[in-house]
């Protein structure tokens, strides 16, 4: 079954980092990339732009409205995803736990609805 592993972090936390514990950071990313890919697991994943790039599309009685930037002030944002392939959701929360994000953000774990 597929999963959606959804990293949750501050955003601009990264800029805020001394150069060498973010170089830390983005090894470790790399690192826990190339686990997925080793273990036959990655199916794909991406590092989000900020918030301040989404755009948020409604439609209500047949009228669309458009709201640029954040849809919502929260202290953590969609910062990027992985898809995975796991065995169950235990499995799936077992590389969530290793991804570097799980130690100062947050990892929503949710399966993939097949269409």
């Amino acid at each position: 079954m597929q999963y959606l592993l959804m990293i949750h972090d501050e955003e601009g936390r990264v800029a805020k980092m001394p150069k060498a514990e973010a170089e830390k950071m983005h090894g470790a990313y790399g690192a826990y990339t190339q686990a997925l890919k080793d273990a036959g697991v990655l199916r794909g994943g991406e590092r989000l732009q900020p918030t301040t790039t989404a755009t948020v599309v409604r439609t209500k009685n047949g009228k669309s409205s458009v709201l640029n930037g954040p849809y919502a002030e929260v202290k953590e944002q969609l910062a990027g995803y992985y898809v995975i392939e796991a065995a169950d959701l235990d499995a799936a929360i077992g590389w969530a736990a290793r991804c570097p994000g799980a130690a100062d953000g947050a990892i929503e774990v949710r399966p993939i609805w097949p269409m």
